[in-house]
């Protein structure tokens, strides 16, 4: 993933065979894949997302995040008895088909299987002119500190203003169709493959904008060079607007309001996104997409100064999508009268250190309460299920006194204490309290 929020790099094709029994063995994951896509228990899941989305929630979503664990290697490995080590493509279809059997056979969140595989288009992206330098420690572990020196001198602003650029890219449609051909010879008569993937995590903007001036430097701007930091900002807004268009009329964008992932951890279902008009073939718009919009980085800045410096140039991107998605791990319950001038909001993140209190005050019916629980809970040495329970019984609390559409998205889970079970139990004891709390999962 890009700083930026922009992800997706195109390879060369590579030419790898893979064995009969490998070939036999993914295809044997594709029926297994497709019992699932069909199971009831799949098909009832995908309801109650519609239904939560929908704002007539039936009961509490759960998902869980497990790709950023380092200290345990992905538990859906041990799916592929014989790992394929083959093309991008067929490397693609391996993990697809592996972590979602694996999901549905083990983990048991709420995750969807589609009766399809879906292959993002395959883009190159150029970049803005200037970049940080990044210093690392010298341990060698991935979770090591590490700082940048900014790519824009403040104190030279002009000249570093000067050296930006708006941020190109190519989609390579030759090298997708090939690897989507690649994976149609494998499994195509089991399983469909389509083209379907998103291009942005977040339209946030602050993650480049601190890379370039540094987060200090940001928020000391916004008293000591305020033009300057709103002429920053403009670049950004009409660099990410422009690629918006673009994509657009490329025909580059999918349709994100299925098991796609959206926002800071959801699923994209959602009953009224696309258009009523929409019909297969159709070009997507984004009056058809989610789109994600956060500020991590402004966490320390005040709702006067968030409101003049980062929201509106948030806001006039968020408002030419469908449904936005606000918030990531930044408290917002602060900022949610700002947040709720968006036209089109849907969806507010409530992270751990959110007051959900004013958080379910604010939201109420109107909107999806996306609590995320604290991570430490499954992190540390101490399993505690208690405190576990107990976390969970107040956000059901919190948010069912409410009358909020709730979902509980446990992620940023970089460590289960060499436990993978860990998250698995988590996911159990939160069914556990959602069937303790009178809802009918």
């Amino acid at each position: 993933m890009a700083i930026d929020g922009v992800s997706g790099s195109a390879v060369a094709a590579e030419t790898v065979r893979i064995t009969q029994a490998q070939r036999n063995r993914l295809r044997q994951m594709a029926w297994r894949y497709l019992e699932i896509a069909n199971d009831p228990v799949n098909l009832q899941r995908r309801q109650d997302w519609l239904a939560c989305h929908g704002l007539k929630m039936r009961r509490p979503m759960i998902l869980c995040e497990y790709s950023g664990v380092h200290d345990a290697n992905p538990p859906y490995d041990r799916t592929v008895h014989e790992p394929v080590q083959g093309s991008d493509a067929v490397n693609l279809l391996q993990r697809q088909l592996a972590e979602k059997i694996w999901r549905f056979e083990t983990l048991q969140d709420d995750a969807v299987v589609e009766p399809w595989i879906d292959l993002p288009w395959q883009l190159t992206w150029g970049d803005y002119g200037v970049s940080e330098k990044i210093h690392q420690c010298e341990q060698k572990d991935v979770m090591g500190a590490y700082n940048w020196e900014p790519a824009i001198d403040m104190d030279r602003f002009e000249e570093g203003f000067a050296k930006l650029h708006p941020k190109i890219f190519t989609a390579e449609r030759a090298l997708t169709l090939a690897m989507k051909q690649e994976m149609e010879e494998i499994v195509g008569d089991i399983v469909p493959v389509r083209i379907r993937g998103g291009f942005f995590w977040t339209l946030g903007m602050t993650s480049t904008l601190i890379r370039w001036i540094g987060m200090e430097e940001m928020m000391l701007a916004m008293y000591d060079a305020p033009d300057e930091l709103h002429r920053l900002m403009r670049f950004l807004c009409d660099d990410h607007m422009q690629r918006c268009v673009e994509l657009e009329r490329q025909g580059l964008f999918c349709l994100n309001n299925e098991n796609d992932y959206v926002g800071s951890g959801t699923q994209g279902y959602a009953p009224d996104l696309s258009r009523a008009s929409w019909k297969e073939g159709d070009a997507v718009t984004r009056k058809d997409l989610w789109c994600l919009i956060e500020s991590q980085e402004t966490v320390g800045v005040g709702s006067a100064q968030f409101s003049e410096f980062v929201f509106p140039y948030q806001k006039e991107l968020a408002d030419t999508f469908g449904l936005s998605y606000y918030g990531c791990c930044e408290p917002v319950h602060d900022k949610m009268p700002v947040l709720k001038t968006l036209s089109n909001l849907r969806s507010v993140s409530v992270s751990p250190w959110c007051d959900e209190n004013i958080s379910a005050e604010q939201l109420g019916a109107s909107y999806v309460y996306s609590r995320k629980p604290n991570p430490t809970l499954i992190s540390t040495q101490d399993f505690n299920e208690k405190a576990i329970c107990e976390d969970l019984d107040r956000t059901l609390k919190i948010a069912g006194s409410g009358g909020c559409n709730f979902e509980f998205i446990m992620k940023d889970v970089h460590t289960l204490n060499n436990e993978p079970w860990r998250i698995t139990r988590w996911v159990e004891l939160a069914r556990e309290r959602i069937r303790a709390a009178g809802f009918d999962d």
